[in-house]
């Protein structure tokens, strides 16, 4: 009998250790498969140099600022900007200086913005894959939203800060929302997805990227490469951009911390930081 017990006993050990082991296994192997996404993501987002670009930030001092090439607006009819929250610099500096309506969408915070000697036209509804309610917030697609404001065809200039919506609505959605666009300034967010990696291959098919900032509000060492798990992408219609293929060089004086009562994170990149 003793042996009986002492034998079930080890029986039991040994698959215990078996068990830590395959899950320590599989916990490593899916460590370095996110390792790898993000490796791949980091390639794809590094910014190249657009020769006939000129940069200019557009909005808040910090948080809510993002840069365009001011040269290339001319042909823009219209702009949207998605996330307000209740404030939106960039849609207001869009509107005043390039004398176009800017449409914002929002459906968490329904405080419409103010934008005195500008054209902004606020909807409490949000940017999705389908047109849907949900919690009893309204939804609907880019494409659908630029066909209501009869801007399907519209050269256009966009931001868009979603909170991680973002990437479904760019990877669902058609070529065609894509191709009058001229400008497009995203706040990303998160880094360990591999369809967000397909996500940013499908945009650059589209466009370059011009300019890559990264939010301090979100850093974290642990994500390397990446510094911070949102950051900032200027991307341009290949209609209007010329690049040589370069790196994009340092833009000192462009960029200011999104938080600037925190220390900042930035990544270095082939012929420059970022």
């Amino acid at each position: 009998m003793l042996a009986v017990v002492i034998a079930a006993t080890a029986a039991l050990v040994i698959r215990n250790q078996w068990r830590v082991a395959s899950a320590r296994q599989a916990r490593r192997i899916e460590a370095s498969r996110t390792a790898e996404v993000r490796k791949e993501l980091f390639a794809e987002i590094q910014p190249v140099r657009v020769t006939n670009c000129e940069l200019k930030r557009f909005g808040e001092p910090h948080d809510g600022g993002y840069p365009l090439c001011v040269n290339l607006l001319g042909a823009v009819k219209a702009g949207y900007s998605y996330g307000i929250s209740g404030y939106d610099g960039w849609g207001c500096d869009v509107s005043r200086q390039l004398h176009v309506p800017v449409h914002q969408y929002d459906c968490f915070d329904l405080r419409a913005p103010s934008c005195p000697g500008g054209s902004t036209v606020f909807h409490g509804e949000c940017v999705g894959t389908t047109r849907s309610t949900e919690d009893g917030r309204p939804f609907d697609t880019l494409s659908d939203q630029f066909a209501h404001n009869g801007h399907d065809a519209t050269p256009l200039v966009m931001k868009i800060d979603v909170e991680g919506a973002e990437w479904d609505s760019f990877l669902l959605a058609p070529d065609s929302v894509f191709t009058h666009i001229d400008q497009l300034d995203v706040e990303f967010h998160h880094v360990d997805d591999p369809k967000y990696v397909a996500t940013m291959r499908r945009l650059k098919q589209f466009f370059y990227i011009a300019h890559v900032h990264y939010n301090n509000f979100s850093c974290d060492p642990a994500l390397r490469p990446f510094p911070s798990w949102a950051f900032e992408v200027l991307l341009v219609s290949k209609r209007i951009a010329v690049t040589d293929g370069a790196p994009a060089p340092p833009t000192p004086g462009l960029d200011a911390a999104n938080n600037p009562s925190w220390p900042d994170c930035q990544a270095a990149a082939a012929g420059g930081t970022l």
